[in-house]
């Protein structure tokens, strides 16, 4: 059930049309050519470009928000098309954008997964699901289609000896993050997708039982990345070069920051942008999960997805290049430090 690749031919005609919507200027401020930057953020959560402006890092480029969003292909479409002015998204799906043929660059890693942060695939502790043919017309709650939790899925269900009919056979089944848990408890789907905060809460209920973890397939990664259009970047240098320094700096922080005082920020942060959500959930808190400091990309983030997906026959196998998806030029933490 991975999206089909029809599904972006609206996007790429749009994108031809959004050109007047990018931002660019003259250069202003520090001679940046853009002060303000459109994004799109997320219900009870923050941000790295929130965080990064909320620790001045940012200045003196601004954010605006337009709004919120819980799917990373949307996120990365938003951008293309010129909606907003970057967004996020599982590396696998800006993968597929590429392919696509939007015009687009990683340039920053943003989340990922490791012993503390992760995506895990959970059952009803009286489930009879005990292994991947047991999900054989079984329904599997994910945030969004195409993305990090249906690839994960589907190379499961691949390890585990399933044929792509059999793999055919398993219903992914797109359920809000929110309503997830409630979702599995009320028998309306099998297995539940949780990560982060949701997964914690989720766990302390009791009653559900991990039945495989995305890093029981891939080890710790760095799974999603940060997207600028190549306009973008080729009219505004300057302050795409301090957009991902900001970026980059902020990832660094909850490095090299405790958990305490991450989580201290993140309260500051929901309370005064004033959107009328419940700051409880950030007390759950652990890590970004990105696993290279301050973001910066390895090339096996994305040639791993890259072969998963032509060996998929998602793409051709040679239509899409590593190197041309991403760039670490914007990073300071490229060399391993930063100023």
């Amino acid at each position: 059930m991975i999206r089909h690749r029809h599904a972006l031919i609206p996007v790429l005609l749009a994108i031809s049309l959004a050109a007047c919507g990018t931002a660019s200027g003259s250069a202003g401020p520090g001679g940046l050519e853009v002060t303000e930057l459109r994004y799109q953020g997320s219900v009870g959560a923050v941000t790295f470009p929130e965080l990064a402006e909320h620790l001045g890092y940012l200045a003196p480029v601004k954010l605006k928000w337009i709004g919120n969003t819980i799917s990373g292909p949307q996120d990365i479409q938003a951008a293309a098309t010129g909606q907003t002015d970057f967004g996020g998204a599982f590396n696998g799906a800006i993968v597929k954008l590429a392919a696509a043929r939007a015009p687009i660059k990683a340039v920053v890693g943003y989340y990922g997964s490791d012993k503390d942060s992760y995506v895990g695939y959970y059952v009803s502790d009286g489930s009879p699901v005990k292994g991947p043919r047991d999900l054989i017309g079984r329904k599997i709650g994910v945030n969004t289609l195409g993305a990090h939790l249906e690839a994960v899925v589907k190379e499961y269900l691949k390890r585990g000896g399933l044929t792509p009919q059999e793999i055919a056979k398993v219903e992914l089944v797109v359920v809000p993050p929110v309503n997830t848990e409630q979702a599995l408890r009320q028998g309306r789907i099998d297995v539940a997708a949780l990560s982060g905060i949701l997964r914690d809460k989720a766990l302390t209920r009791g009653g559900i039982r991990p039945l495989f973890k995305d890093i029981d397939l891939f080890g710790p990664f760095t799974a999603g990345s940060v997207v600028l259009t190549q306009r973008f970047i080729q009219r505004n240098p300057n302050t795409t070069h301090k957009f991902v320094e900001a970026f980059a700096k902020a990832v660094e922080w909850t490095q090299t920051h405790s958990r305490d005082e991450v989580i201290d920020e993140f309260k500051k942060i929901i309370a005064a942008r004033g959107r009328n959500e419940d700051a409880g959930s950030v007390a759950f808190w652990k890590s970004s999960g990105v696993a290279e400091k301050g973001g910066v990309i390895d090339a096996k983030e994305f040639r791993t997805w890259v072969d998963w997906l032509e060996r998929e026959g998602e793409i051709k196998p040679g239509q899409v290049k590593t190197a041309d998806l991403f760039t670490n030029e914007f990073n300071p933490f490229q060399n391993g430090t930063a100023s």
